[in-house]
């Protein structure tokens, strides 16, 4: 792409100075060329816009297309045919918000509410006030035996790695959450110096390859987990069991990215490949899962340690739930992770049919937590296409404490969804490490763009809240949040995903119908199928 932007350039200049010559009228080259080169100029040093930065002169075209859109939009709402993972009504908001531009809409609703799948929550004929209401909440994450309790804002940036990601989208994420006092995870590809530099708060997340903190074979090491996790700005730890873009699936680090910075980062030999395997070596029962939790919290001195996963089998998830119980071990906290998430690079089998959606996943673990009677002995985090204050209100609906975004944080940073990010080709510098995309991602300037971007979600979280006579997210349930099922059709959450009873799944409980079989088959002992 750069190549050919090059060729394009000199091609285009040489004709105008043939062009010039021949008309021997030297205005011409004052009349084009001139203030071409001037123009190109200025894209080169601007900070604020990526592409132009990246793509002088022509990559303005972008922008004249862009305020083009809303001319066009209800055309493309009705027919979204580019195959984007988010729709432009949404993709608005985000850079709207982010920008600090006006994110309201005239004419009312964009949508078809008689559409089957339209949701909507309900409001209340006694709101509250939004202006005095708290415009940035934030939930305590840490159990019984966390000595070292944290106090997470209800959305925070979703596990994104150094690598998959560049240096200064990390960068820039990490100081937008320190402007913005939110949470910044670190994907599994380790603590990087682009995490802990800008001083905002991290959770470190534990791949398979424990990348970080891993011994020369790859195994799980106690000394290297400790140095890193006991580091200030480490808020919380997240074991890493399996991810809604590809779980089940495990990773490799080719041995062309693998470079020496990298390798130091993730502790592996630069220059090789380094594989990530599909399960982990360091606990293989739910017993042991658990077991290594309360290692962790110990190793990192008392700070909240959780796992995710994306829901597959129920069976194995009640297993972790009675390995709890049997134990008198919990997790401080568990993210839910939807079929529906995304990364970089994955077999497109994985990606449009593993894993269990996020509105059914999350019910379903918050259900089975509470039919074992241990739901306030943690909290959940929502992780799957959380975009707006509506998605976030959806989502606690349904069990979660706070959200985690990816996809959202990513466009905040300038991402226009040109779908590069396997191609190392990105051309607003956010999913590459090629230097020259990279530096049309000014740090400066896209960290106060993801602090809006947190901000002004959160506070269309709470004035959501207040429409509905709600004052604090721990008040939202199933009720709440309203789904047409069918044209004639109305449920709520709760009719759809109806809350079992409290303790329901421990022994001598009246066990729902559709929990018997999951139920039958779950182990303390072992995450395999039994009789």
């Amino acid at each position: 792409m750069r190549k050919m932007f090059v060729i394009g350039s000199i091609a285009v200049t040489v004709l105008l100075l043939i062009w010039s010559y021949f008309w021997t009228d030297v205005l011409l080259l004052f009349i084009i060329v001139i203030p071409v080169i001037i123009i190109g100029i200025q894209d080169m040093v601007q900070t604020r816009q990526s592409i132009r930065r990246n793509f002088p002169v022509a990559g303005r075209l972008r922008y004249v297309f862009e305020d083009l859109r809303p001319k066009i939009q209800q055309y493309f709402v009705e027919n979204d045919t580019d195959g984007a993972p988010i729709n432009r009504n949404e993709r608005n908001v985000i850079y709207q918000r982010a920008k600090k531009q006006i994110d309201t809409i005239p004419f009312g609703t964009q949508l078809d509410v008689y559409a089957e799948g339209y949701e909507w929550i309900t409001h209340s004929i006694v709101p509250k006030d939004f202006h005095k209401m708290d415009h940035h909440p934030r939930i305590r994450f840490g159990g019984r035996e966390c000595t070292q309790p944290y106090d997470m804002s209800v959305l925070n940036v979703s596990a994104m790695s150094f690598g998959s990601l560049s240096k200064n989208a990390v960068l820039a994420l990490n100081a937008g959450a320190k402007i913005g006092g939110f949470a910044h995870n670190t994907g599994e590809g380790g603590l990087s110096p682009y995490h802990l530099e800008p001083g905002g708060d991290v959770i470190w997340q534990i791949g398979t390859g424990y990348f970080g903190a891993r011994t020369e074979d790859g195994n799980f090491s106690d000394d290297a987990f400790q140095k890193n996790a006991t580091r200030a700005s480490v808020k919380m730890i997240e074991i890493k069991l399996s991810q809604g873009a590809k779980p089940g699936h495990g990773g490799i680090l080719p041995a062309k990215k693998n470079t020496p910075e990298i390798a130091a980062i993730r502790l592996v030999k630069p220059g090789t490949t380094v594989f990530s395997p599909p399960f982990h070596s360091a606990f293989s029962t739910p017993i042991e899962l658990l077991q290594f939790v309360q290692k962790l919290r110990k190793l990192s001195g008392g700070k909240p340690v959780g796992f995710k996963l994306c829901v597959g089998r129920k069976s194995e998830f009640l297993s972790i739930c009675k390995a709890m119980v049997q134990l008198g071990i919990y997790p401080d906290f568990i993210t839910v992770d939807g079929g529906e998430g995304g990364t970089g690079a994955a077999p497109p089998e994985f990606t449009n049919f593993v894993g269990m959606p996020l509105l059914d996943a999350l019910a379903f673990v918050d259900n089975a937590l509470r039919g074992f009677g241990i739901r306030q002995e943690m909290k959940l985090i929502a992780s799957g296409k959380i975009l707006t204050g509506f998605h976030m209100v959806r989502a606690m609906a349904l069990g979660a404490d706070t959200c985690n975004s990816a996809r959202a944080m990513m466009m905040a940073l300038g991402c226009i969804q040109a779908l590069e990010c396997n191609k190392n080709t990105c051309p607003t510098g956010v999913a590459t490490q090629d230097p020259y995309f990279m530096k049309g991602l000014v740090v400066e300037d896209k960290k106060v763009r993801v602090a809006n971007y947190h901000k002004n979600t959160v506070e269309s979280f709470v004035e959501l809240l207040g429409a509905s006579g709600i004052g604090h997210p721990d008040e939202i349930n199933r009720t709440h949040v309203y789904r047409r099922v069918f044209m004639n059709l109305v449920k709520t959450y709760e009719e759809i995903y109806p809350t079992i009873p409290e303790g329901c799944l421990l022994d001598g409980g009246d066990v729902p119908f559709d929990y018997e079989e999951y139920m039958k088959r779950a182990s303390a002992q072992s995450f395999e199928v039994t009789a």
